[in-house]
């Protein structure tokens, strides 16, 4: 009986995450503005594309991913709303949906309520005080999608460009972790597990 109750009470225990805790640093007040510009934007819009071939890419890499994610996330709708908004929010920082959904596997198992023992929040474990610092203050927000994409994805762009494109190191700090090689690594694994055929 104990034994059960003891296998309940884990279950029943919100779910943690592998994040580390990421430093809060002081911003430039330029940099603040920069980066609170880019999270204040609306939802994101539906793709546009030049081009067909361009909007062919993205269907097959949609269709792609959405297969690979199923057993992660069962529904349907839900998957592909996730996938949209993974791609539209790497997209928009420049960063490459590969590495965007390798660092989420890494960092909350793709778990939207994820908290990790350092606080961190949602898909990309987004530490609270960055609501505060480039935000509305409002960290409970970090538990909605593209909120929690958006800070997530905005973060690491400011952090490669800090790392001068550097990834391993920009990775690092974003972990918490900066010069350590065991979370870029992980994500770089994990990472490949999202490539399209052909890409490297």
């Amino acid at each position: 009986m104990k034994r059960r109750l003891a296998v309940l009470g884990l279950l029943a225990a919100p779910l943690g995450a592998r994040a580390g805790a990421q430093v809060e640093e002081p911003l430039a007040d330029a940099v603040r503005s920069a980066l609170g510009a880019a999270i204040a934007q609306n939802a994101p819009p539906r793709p546009r594309f030049d081009d067909v071939e361009a909007r062919m890419a993205y269907l097959r890499w949609l269709g792609a991913m959405s297969e690979r994610l199923k057993k992660r996330k069962t529904e349907t709708q839900i998957r592909i709303e996730f996938l949209e908004t993974v791609w539209y929010e790497a997209k928009r920082a420049g960063l490459e949906p590969s590495l965007v959904l390798g660092l989420i596997q890494v960092e909350s198992g793709f778990r939207k309520y994820a908290i990790s023992t350092a606080g961190a929040r949602g898909y990309m474990q987004v530490m609270p005080f960055w609501t505060r610092a480039i935000g509305d203050g409002n960290a409970s927000r970090l538990f909605h999608m593209q909120t929690n994409l958006r800070f997530g994805c905005v973060i690491l762009r400011h952090y490669l460009d800090i790392e001068k494109g550097d990834l391993f190191l920009a990775l690092g700090r974003y972990n918490g972790s900066r010069g350590r090689a065991e979370y870029p690594n992980a994500v770089f694994a994990s990472r490949r597990q999202w490539l399209m055929p052909g890409e490297r």
